[in-house]
């Protein structure tokens, strides 16, 4: 496995960098779980054809896109969303 200049530079700056990667890692795969029950309890099936499906058409968010999805959190969570 190789890791950006920038992630091994900060792993190496950790007495514990084991530790960093491995929660890391587990809080992925928790929001990943966390996804999944949340469309699960909405009443979507998800089957693996469905998740291949979904992989070969979406497209990763822009960095706009995660921008505009930060700000709109943000707003919604000081409740200061307007519907437009």
């Amino acid at each position: 496995m190789s890791l950006p200049d920038d992630v091994v530079e900060y792993l190496e700056s950790h007495p514990k960098a084991a530790a960093v990667v491995i929660e890391a890692v587990r809080a992925r795969m928790e929001r990943g779980a966390t996804t999944r029950a949340m469309l699960e309890a909405a009443g979507f099936r998800l089957t693996e054809d469905g998740r291949s499906w979904a992989r070969s058409v979406l497209k990763p968010l822009t960095e706009e896109q995660k921008a505009e999805v930060q700000r709109r959190h943000e707003l919604i969570t000081a409740g200061r969303w307007e519907e437009i």
